[in-house]
């Protein structure tokens, strides 16, 4: 936990009182004392420091700071993630990764070896995600969540959502075994970037061919198969150094 984050509702005149987790990673972890200045950030609004007032090191554990904050600094992000939705325990793994790393929109979208038992997952529902990404916030220093967009019905939303989408970026590419493009081939200048991963198996050929349809370039990471959640974060770390290198 490299920053402490807040609710907006939590700070009151200044003064953000803990009894949580947080404050247990501020007593155990950081080890922290009376007058010492943390990083602290409103969840999807400022960032700035809360110097500990008073500290409670034995359980249960409590820290009030008084917080100042200043405009989040951290520049937008743009990269976007078009996800078939993997098994909750990797989803999870990837919603904190993907976050951490920085996206700006995560698209979870059904597919065809995507199993039905999936969509069940606690996961899926806000109060199951949100948790991970703030912990990927919290990692990587930012207060920006990501906003998360479902949908469970594939060709719904290729034929008639994906199209509307696309206006947003200068490239949109999706991951396929079977293709002869390289990811630097169909990536066009600095702007925003939609990048898809399929499910564990990939995409049938319908997908594909309903990908392409859209205006989506594919593209392979080479003979590898790689797991979604090593897919995810290598192919969003390489974009980020094609982007770097434009």
């Amino acid at each position: 936990m490299n920053i402490i984050l807040f609710e907006k509702g939590e700070l009151t005149g200044g003064s953000l009182i803990l009894r949580d987790h947080r404050a247990r990673h501020i007593v155990k972890v950081l080890k922290s004392s009376s007058g010492d200045v943390l990083r602290v950030g409103e969840i999807d609004g400022d960032t700035g420091r809360g110097v500990v007032v008073s500290i409670k090191k034995k359980y249960p554990f409590i820290v009030e700071l008084s917080v100042t904050l200043t405009p989040n600094s951290n520049p937008p992000v743009t990269i976007d993630l078009l996800l078939a939705l993997p098994r909750p325990i990797m989803l999870k793994r990837i919603l904190s990764q993907v976050t951490t790393l920085g996206v700006g929109q995560i698209y979870l979208i059904n597919a065809k070896r995507v199993e039905k038992s999936f969509w069940d997952a606690g996961v899926v529902d806000e109060a199951g995600y949100r948790p991970h990404l703030i912990q990927g916030l919290e990692q990587a220093v930012d207060t920006r969540l990501p906003e998360i967009s479902i949908y469970r019905r594939f060709k719904p939303f290729v034929e008639d959502v994906l199209p509307g989408l696309l206006h947003q970026y200068s490239s949109f590419v999706v991951a396929h075994p079977d293709s002869t493009n390289t990811l630097s081939r169909c990536l066009t200048g600095r702007g925003r970037v939609l990048y898809g991963i399929g499910p564990e198996g990939g995409w049938v050929h319908f997908e594909v061919k309903k990908f392409r349809e859209a205006g989506m370039n594919c593209f392979s990471t080479g003979p590898r198969i790689l797991k979604v959640d090593t897919a995810v974060v290598a192919i969003h770390g390489r974009i980020r150094q094609l982007l770097e290198g434009c």
